[in-house]
């Protein structure tokens, strides 16, 4: 097989195997109740700082009535908190609860050891040449339509 055929097989079963992967090692017991997606909504949130919902379905590239559903459930479940703007009564301010910053963490730490794994072993001039590569898919992907 060419590099051609290396890097596409490559990245055929890169993208599978990090949907499977990522699920089985960030839905736990603890987490058994959300999502895959409802983990990288609570990402989006981040750990910090309430955000609007624009911000975050923006982050997510979806609309903020597919959002709604998903923090609709995300509160349910205690993931969430949702509420008014002091300032906007019109703006929806949204964070984590200490249920979804443990859920953050533990994903996060799924991340951690992701990239760790790649890094591996690399010297600096390749991860440079990696990244670069990796920045160019993600414009392609970016734009692609």
């Amino acid at each position: 097989m060419d590099n051609y055929d290396t890097l596409n097989h490559l990245l055929v079963e890169l993208f599978r195997d990090i949907m499977n992967i990522e699920e089985k090692a960030v839905i736990t017991p603890e987490f058994k109740d959300i999502t895959n997606n409802d983990m990288h909504i609570i990402e989006a949130i981040g750990r910090t700082e309430q955000k609007n919902m624009s911000a975050i379905a923006k982050s997510l590239s979806v609309t903020v009535g597919t959002l709604t559903i998903a923090i609709n459930n995300l509160v349910k479940k205690g993931y969430v908190h949702r509420v008014r703007s002091e300032k906007d009564r019109r703006v929806v301010l949204i964070s984590l609860t200490e249920k979804g910053r443990k859920a953050f963490d533990h994903h996060k730490r799924f991340h951690e050891r992701m990239i760790d794994a790649a890094m591996n072993e690399i010297p600096n001039e390749e991860m440079d040449i990696l990244v670069k590569a990796l920045k160019n898919l993600t414009e392609f992907f970016q734009g692609y339509e």
